[in-house]
């Protein structure tokens, strides 16, 4: 009787540990859909055999190629997060099988799977940058298949270990650092005897061996461990989000002693097994929790770029209005938004226009260049710049769907057909873009793609400076939405100079518009404090007036006060943040 009673609280153990674990998984996953829909929309998969044979000409390149076929599924995130709960419930599975866990101590498997949902949620804007092909799956398929043949091989006579050893010496360029694993932990689970030992010897040399004979035009550090994620670019390296796969790597050969422990002690395994699913998914939690990159503004930065990219200009303006924080990135986007939805010159300083520092704890070099540029310049009607960044950061990262789908619809906006037709074709290979078109250029940016110079004349290293600095000196304008933007960005630049030859070209090619507020603000401001020889002179509403009596009323006060202007900053913020002389003063940030 108290053995019965004793296995029903260790099933209750069991059952609620992997309850907890799950519904801990599932949340996860659903608060970061977004980084999950980034990741197939930022991840190359190419059919045709270029891109295939590029894969395998690198150990762990069919891996990776498969990696890269199922994130296209990641175009809805939870059929892609289905594929991976699957892969990682036969991890489970097989896993138990493999290492011959009985009962509650089955639960360990919940440490591997805690390692790989970690890899995919700790990467931030390493997605934007990162070179490695199929991550999102090659590495939970390449683990679930050294399990299967550490499954395999424990299943056969002791006498063939060897032949399977020499197995996983084959299985290298297929599973890559997985194999030299999966050749660690059979050694483990076994006593091996001296014959055995050879497989050590093929351990430490199965690398060296394959790049002779296959690999020679591989970097030695792209064989020796072949498929580890390494995050490493020309300017950045981390070495944490790597973090994972040794943590992976070392609850691998633990468990493996574990087995070959516990195996020997059956009694004392039926006894205290019940503590080890609670402390399994504990410890999972935590380390998954830990290392999770968490940052809403990183979240809504991707929803903003998704609708931006659907032409969703509404709903990139309620994103706006609900953050109080945007990145620079968000501001670009929103002011496109308005500048489409109409009331860039009314609203754009309401929803603020300095942006915030994204949260980048690995201290990349990474701004609006890298993640939503080609959008950008494309909005705005620069076509070549556009088409320019798309490719230098294809190169680097992929033609990823993101990349194939602005190239097309700058090849349409250029009148380029044909080659629009090719990126169209090469995507329509894609199971999510078979009947995909791009949508035709808008009014507005065919006006500014005609009325901004496109030359490409320099390399900007600075999308936001070059964006400012080029509008704001561009006032001979031909239209409507031109003149729009040339005078919005003299505001931005604070150059009381261009701004009057903005507003000047602004109000000959808008004889009948009403005067808009920011723009209100600003002639104010300028002529007060900047006016023209021969001024402009325009109506202002009392209400403006009286209100900048009373922003510089209440400026002074403080400064005689002896504040200093972080302090004043900070007072005046809440009262006066939605007005355009609060920017000029406190808000303008430099590029």
């Amino acid at each position: 009787m108290e053995v019965k009673k004793r296995n029903k609280v260790s099933a209750v153990f069991l059952y609620v540990s992997l309850l907890a674990f799950i519904l801990f998984v599932v949340y996860t996953l659903h608060i970061n859909k977004e980084v999950l829909y980034t990741a197939h929309d930022r991840s190359e998969f190419i059919f045709g055999a270029p891109f295939f044979h590029t894969l395998l000409s690198k150990p762990f390149g069919l891996m990776q190629y498969v990696g890269a076929w199922l994130t296209q599924l990641f175009y809805h995130p939870a059929l892609g997060t289905s594929a991976l709960v699957a892969i990682w419930t036969l991890v489970f599975l097989v896993g138990a099988k493999a290492f011959r866990l009985k009962g509650n101590a089955s639960a360990l498997m919940l440490l591997p799977i805690a390692c790989l949902l970690t890899s995919i949620i700790d990467l931030g804007y390493w997605i934007y940058i990162f070179t490695i092909r199929g991550y999102w799956f090659s590495q939970s398929l390449g683990y679930l298949a050294m399990l299967l043949l550490l499954w395999a091989a424990r299943c056969t006579p002791r006498k063939w270990h060897l032949a399977w050893y020499l197995l996983g010496f084959c299985f290298y360029p297929l599973l890559g650092w997985f194999a030299l694993l999966f050749v660690l932990c059979l050694m483990l689970t076994e006593k091996p005897t001296w014959r055995e030992l050879i497989g050590l010897v093929l351990l430490v040399i199965t690398a060296g061996i394959w790049r002779t004979l296959l690999y020679s035009n591989q970097n030695p550090d792209d064989v020796m461990m072949a498929g580890f994620p390494r995050f490493v670019t020309p300017v950045d390296s981390s070495g944490q989000l790597s973090i994972p796969f040794w943590v992976l790597g070392a609850v691998s050969v633990l468990i493996a002693l574990y087995s070959w422990f516990m195996s020997k002690r059956e009694a004392t395994q039926t006894k205290l097994m019940w503590f080890v699913p609670v402390l399994s998914a504990i410890v999972g939690i935590v380390f998954i929790s830990s290392l999770m990159f968490r940052n809403q503004n990183y979240i809504d930065e991707m929803r903003m770029i998704r609708h931006a990219e659907a032409d969703n200009w509404q709903e990139v303006v309620h994103m706006a209005e609900v953050n109080k924080q945007p990145t620079q990135t968000m501001v670009m986007l929103k002011n496109i938004a308005l500048m489409n939805e109409g009331g860039l010159l009314d609203r754009s300083f309401k929803l603020g226009n300095p942006g915030v520092d994204i949260y980048n704890p690995d201290s990349l070099h990474i701004g609006l260049l890298n993640i939503a540029s080609p959008l950008v310049y494309y909005n705005y009607g620069k076509m070549n710049y556009a088409i320019r960044l798309c490719y230098e950061n294809a190169v680097a990262t992929g033609f990823s769907p993101f990349y194939m789908k602005m190239l097309s619809r700058c090849a349409c906006a250029t009148g380029e057909k044909k080659l629009a037709k090719r990126y169209n074709t090469l995507l329509h290979h894609n199971m999510f873009y078979s009947n995909w078109q791009p949508t035709p250029i808008t009014k507005t940016v065919s006006e500014l793609q005609n009325s901004f110079t496109d030359e490409l004349n320099g390399v900007e290293n600075n999308s936001e400076r070059f964006i400012i600095d080029s509008f704001s000196h561009s006032t001979d304008t031909v239209s409507k939405a031109a003149s729009e933007q040339a005078l919005f960005y003299s505001m931005i630049r604070c150059d009381s100079g261009r701004f009057w030859a903005a507003l000047r070209k602004y109000v000959k090619m808008n004889p009948d518009a009403k005067f808009p507020l920011h723009a209100q603000e600003a002639y104010i401001m300028y002529m007060d404090k900047s006016p023209e020889e021969k001024p402009i002179m325009l109506p202002v509403e009392q209400a403006v007036y009286d209100r900048y009596k009373k922003f510089w009323e209440t400026l002074e006060s403080f400064v005689k006060r002896g504040l200093k202007p972080e302090e004043i900053s900070a007072k005046m913020r809440n009262q006066w943040k939605d007005t355009y002389w609060y920017y000029n003063i406190f808000g303008r940030k430099a590029i």
